[in-house]
């Protein structure tokens, strides 16, 4: 029961991170000049854009689930939790290796980015490691995860080839060419399905530990004599 406790609660610290950061995150981009967006409405929408909004959501949104105790243990939960958990871990590095020396930033922008890019895929990470839950993952479930950033992709490339506006360097054919773009992706794509799979055979050789000892059948296998002796005591036959 204490560690149900602890559970909740740390999932629920970790939705708080998520709404902190965009909570600061709002404001920060409304108030942004310049650009593609010449409105504040617009820069917020196109938050959306950025995969690191979206895999904070994603994180925020199954972290309060699992901290109200109403996740439950569908393929749609399992599908939630591998999902937001390798597209934060995904953000985390792709930001470290890639993007952090891009931006100065300070103020709330700055809490913003501490909150979302690496609070965030900390104690989301930390929290799946040592509170789980476990026995959510498969392979099937991997499978409907990569649909995440496949979709994150092809409304990324679609929507910046008609308003001429891409989240990350990484993806603008305008600086590496669709030749480089692709191999960037690839990259990425690897990584995703990588971590996804290391989740998944994670989850699935703790949820084996878990379960109990072969000890646990002999206890509940019943004697064939006794078990005819209880069908003729209740008068089935």
């Amino acid at each position: 029961m204490q560690a149900s406790k602890i559970a909740r609660a740390w999932f629920g610290a970790t939705a708080l991170v998520v709404i902190a950061g965009l909570a600061a995150q709002i404001p920060v981009s409304a108030g942004t000049t310049g650009g593609t967006f010449q409105t504040p409405a617009g820069r917020v929408a196109n938050l959306l854009a950025f995969f690191t909004i979206d895999s904070n959501i994603l994180v925020g949104v199954g972290g309060l689930l699992l901290a109200l105790g109403v996740a439950g243990r569908s393929t749609l939960s399992g599908v939630l939790r591998l999902t937001g958990l390798v597209g934060i871990t995904v953000t985390g590095v792709v930001f470290q290796v890639a993007l952090a020396d891009l931006y100065d930033l300070h103020g709330w922008a700055a809490f913003a980015d501490t909150m979302l890019h690496k609070v965030s895929p900390l104690m989301c990470v930390a929290g799946w490691l040592l509170f789980g839950p476990r026995g959510q993952l498969s392979w099937r479930v991997l499978g409907w995860s990569l649909l995440y950033p496949l979709g994150w992709l092809a409304v990324t490339l679609v929507r910046g080839a008609f308003i001429g506006f891409y989240p990350y360097p990484f993806v603008d054919p305008g600086i590496n060419g669709y030749g480089g773009v692709a191999f960037n992706c690839v990259l990425i794509g690897v990584l995703f399905t990588g971590l996804a799979a290391a989740a998944v055979g994670f989850d699935r050789t703790f949820t084996r530990r878990d379960e109990p000892e072969d000890f646990a059948e002999d206890e509940l296998a019943a004697d064939p004599a006794e078990g005819v002796e209880r069908i003729r005591d209740a008068g089935t036959y």
